[in-house]
């Protein structure tokens, strides 16, 4: 949380140790809207859930109070009000966390790997060095310009002209949430590169809006973002239950090599798990207890009086376990729908000309093609290399057909 908040300039941050249950309700209209709430311990923020949830979901925080009138000293209904968005942040160690906030957020875990352990141990004996100082120094500067390439953004509408062709999960009704998400996703990608992008314009009743639209390159990002996050999301293990079990998992693949038997015969205990993993017994309990109830593992009577081995019953399908979202569209489809209709290998026929079943206009755009590539440049130091692409924009076979945007960045 410290790492990713230092990011963030202070000033469009809000950072909290706990919250009361209505302090929510009673901070100022706009004191929340467009920031990051960071609440230190999910645990402090337990009394504010309801008001948290409604935040999020509402995107506006109503309360209707008794007070005082000054005038008067007569009872009065007052009103306070506290907009959105918000961005709220939490961190927990607590394995069990409310449902339905957590449909609300995107679940990231700490790698407990012994490799990661290893680096960061490396880290904090490098900090100790001269190399480890000067790194300290350099860091606000990396720190600084990152806040202030995040200050040169502008609120801008995003268009996602390959949105109907998306695909999304929906064997779940929570996955009306997460599709949201996926989209929100894609939009903030797109945001993000928004100064190697050209600024469209469409008209509607004497209205101007201005635009950027979302790439397929955009769209390859967030679903290789999507797999890790969004599957972990609707993943029906925690990540650390998903953790003990691939561990499971490994250690009944190499006893089974080593012992010349089929996994279906092998067995082991809670102590052999213990053993291998070096978790606590308190901790392997719980995550066992997991298991069990949702069928990864069977549970048999051993030899000796009233003890338990376990028999595993799940058997990893990938080569490494990652996580994987199913039902997202694959990009190169879209890429080689769009070289099969014929527009410079992007889109379908979304303006004046149509090739076959072409999607309808998305959105208004003027004047005709650009013969030539243009550059666009910002004025961004190199430090910060993620908007520091160019964009190029090609004409289209005649005057009046569809301009294509690509951005590498």
């Amino acid at each position: 949380m410290d790492a990713i908040l230092a990011f963030i300039p202070p000033e469009h941050r809000i950072e909290y140790s706990a919250m009361t249950g209505q302090s929510l309700f009673y901070m100022g209209e706009q004191d929340l809207k467009h920031k990051v709430l960071a609440i230190v311990e999910e645990q402090g923020a337990s009394r504010a859930a309801y008001a948290l949830k409604l935040l999020q979901s509402e995107g506006v925080l109503t309360i209707a109070s008794t007070g005082k009138d000054p005038v008067t000293g007569r009872l009065v209904t007052q009103q306070y009000r506290v907009e959105g968005p918000v961005m709220i942040f939490l961190t927990t160690t607590a394995i069990d966390i409310d449902d339905e906030l957590l449909n609300r957020c995107l679940v990231l875990t700490v790698n407990e790997d012994r490799a990661q352990t290893q680096a960061i141990h490396r880290m904090q004996r490098e900090r100790q060095t001269i190399e480890g100082l000067l790194a300290r120094v350099e860091r606000e500067e990396i720190l600084k310009v990152h806040r202030n390439a995040q200050r040169l953004l502008k609120p801008l509408s995003v268009v996602n002209p390959y949105a109907r062709e998306l695909t999304f999960p929906d064997n779940l009704t929570r996955t009306r949430r997460d599709h949201t998400k996926y989209l929100a996703l894609i939009n903030s990608i797109a945001l993000l590169h928004q100064h190697q992008r050209p600024v469209e314009t469409a008209v509607r009743r004497s209205q101007t809006i201005s635009y950027i639209e979302v790439t397929l390159d955009d769209i390859e990002r967030a679903n290789r973002i999507a797999h890790e996050v969004l599957g972990r999301s609707l993943d029906e293990l925690p990540p650390q239950t998903r953790r003990l079990l691939l561990l499971i998992d490994d250690m009944v693949r190499g006893e089974c090599e080593r012992l010349k038997m089929e996994r279906s015969d092998f067995r082991f205990s809670r102590r052999d798990v213990r053993a291998r993993t070096g978790w606590g017994d308190t901790q392997l309990k719980f995550h066992l207890h997991r298991l069990e109830e949702l069928e990864y593992l069977l549970v048999h009577r051993g030899g000796r009086g009233q003890s338990f081995v376990y028999e595993l019953l799940y058997e990893r399908g990938g080569e490494d376990g990652r996580a994987v979202m199913p039902g997202l569209i694959d990009v190169e489809r879209l890429r080689y729908d769009g070289k099969k209709s014929g527009v410079n290998g992007q889109k379908s026929g979304s303006q004046g000309e149509k090739s076959g079943s072409g999607r309808p206009q998305v959105g208004g755009m003027s004047g005709g093609g650009r013969g030539a590539p243009e550059s666009i440049t910002t004025g961004l130091p190199d430090a910060f290399p993620a908007v520091s692409a160019k964009t190029h924009i090609n004409g289209a076979a005649e005057n009046h057909g569809p301009r294509v945007v690509t951005a590498q960045s």
